[in-house]
């Protein structure tokens, strides 16, 4: 298990070079760029500037995991939905072309007037088109566990039975509703067989079980990366080498 950064919010005044400068000195391994942060790579640079970005990352110790896509499908306009499948497809081409191996998409809640066994099959069905897709480009969906109804993670369970796709599975976002009587094992268990990545913010936070987390996780065998999702700081080099320090000390055995 390894440690990597989102650039939402730490990093989010970083430019490319910054980020893959100080993350590198800091001893950070990976970095999830998330849409509209002034790293400025988005869907729509050219193939020249896509290929020059995963060049500086192919010459660092940086590797480049994602992209944070704002793509979601809850919307029941099924125009709505389209265009946000289509935004996310741009950013699975981004990631082809850039050597990342995921995009992440959300679900955001549960419009009025649909039931969430409609939204549920509504999202499912745009994430296994959107698999499609990725599948024969090698790149994952990842369905960030959010949204203030859409975050439990039975709904997210549900949601992936709902898709049903190789291509696509979750990524764990360390919300307080994850916790049962203090415990984040029984959602942990829920969600494990879709887990592809980890966000997690703020370890001083001691309302969160840090340290059951990280056990579950090496107990499951997860070998990918947990990316530091905090708020922002005036020193961030220095936030984040104290961020490093702890994470390393809640994930000893």
């Amino acid at each position: 298990m390894k440690l990597g950064a989102v650039t939402y919010n730490v990093l989010n005044n970083w430019d490319l070079e910054t980020i893959i400068r100080n993350l590198e000195a800091i001893g950070f391994e990976a970095v999830e760029l998330r849409t509209g942060h002034k790293h400025g790579v988005e869907p729509s640079i050219a193939v020249e500037e896509r290929l020059k970005v995963k060049a500086r990352f192919s010459n660092s110790k940086l590797r480049l995991l994602s992209f944070g896509s704002a793509a979601e499908f809850h919307s029941p306009d099924p125009a709505v939905r389209r265009k946000n499948v289509e935004d996310a497809k741009r950013f699975v081409d981004l990631a082809r072309d850039t050597g990342a191996i995921g995009v992440k998409v959300r679900p955001n809640g549960f419009p009025r007037g649909v039931s969430h066994e409609e939204t549920i099959q509504n999202i499912g069905l745009c994430l296994k088109e959107l698999g499609d897709y990725a599948q024969v480009r090698g790149i994952e969906i990842w369905l960030e566990v959010h949204g203030p109804e859409t975050q439990v993670p039975p709904v997210c369970a549900a949601i992936m039975k709902a898709t049903g796709h190789k291509s696509v599975g979750l990524c764990w976002n360390s919300n307080l509703t994850d916790i049962v009587d203090g415990s984040v094992r029984q959602y942990f268990e829920l969600l494990r067989p879709w887990i592809r990545n980890v966000h997690i913010n703020e370890l001083a936070d001691s309302r969160y079980p840090w340290r059951e987390l990280f056990t579950l996780l090496r107990a499951s065998g997860y070998d990918r990366y947990t990316l530091c999702e905090a708020q922002e700081s005036r020193e961030p080099e220095r936030f984040l080498r104290w961020y490093r320090a702890l994470w390393i000390e809640l994930n000893r055995p």
